[in-house]
Formats: C-alpha cells, structure tokens, sequence
C-alpha cells in the first residue's frame, strides 16, 4: 500500500489550500484515510478523517470548522480542504489509512502513511 500526499505549498493568511492523498496498491476496497499534522517541535495531531464509501467524517477539535474532509472513490484519493489559512497552520501534513474503516483518531489503527506535504502559511 503507497499513499502519496501533496498539494501543500507556501501560502498566505486567509487563502484557502485543498490537498489531495492518493492511495494505490492493496489497499482493499473499504478503508479508511485520516489526515494528521505536525509543526516543527511539536506532537502529531489529529486534523480529520473519513471513512469508507464517505458516510462518516471525524474532526480534530482545533481545526474549527475550517478543515473540510472529502473523498473521491473512483480516484481513490481522499481531499482535505482548509479555508481561511492561520499561520498556526504551519505544518507537514500527512494522511493515513486505516484497514479497519473504524474512523476516529486513533493512530495506532492508520497502518500506512503516506510521506507528507508541508503547508507553509505566511502572515
């Protein structure tokens, strides 16, 4: 199983960035993708996720609102989309699959993870 994440870049404060996760190989057919990031220095934390065929999505408690999780089956590619940018977004941003399509946040049950993309958010 590969995942591969990308979309992020440097932005400004209250632009809006989609990233996109893209999963390949055996992934079966019902899985779950959560989306996590890290800030240099600081833990990993938990921004979203979503379930297999998309009935279910999960938030971080520190994403607000802002942080919209989607999915595109026929792709097999997972979106996270942020709106109205933060600095304190800054990030590596890495998504996840989980076998068990159970959702939530916890770690241990994402198996695979894909190599990140970094946001960058200038004031």
């Amino acid at each position: 199983v590969q995942l591969q994440a990308f979309g992020g870049g440097l932005v400004q404060a209250g632009d809006s960035l989609r990233l996109s996760c893209v999963a390949s190989g055996r992934t079966g057919r019902t899985y779950g993708v959560g989306w996590f990031r890290q800030a240099p220095g600081k833990e990993r934390e938990f921004v979203a996720a979503i379930t297999w065929p998309g009935a279910r999505t999960y938030y971080g408690n520190s994403v607000e609102g802002r942080f919209t999780v989607s999915r595109d089956n026929a792709r097999s590619t997972v979106y996270l989309q942020i709106s109205t940018l933060k600095p304190e977004d800054t990030a590596t941003y890495y998504c996840a699959l989980d076998p068990s399509n159970t959702g939530g946040d916890y770690i241990p049950r994402y198996r695979y993870w894909g190599q990140g993309t970094l946001v960058t958010v200038s004031s």
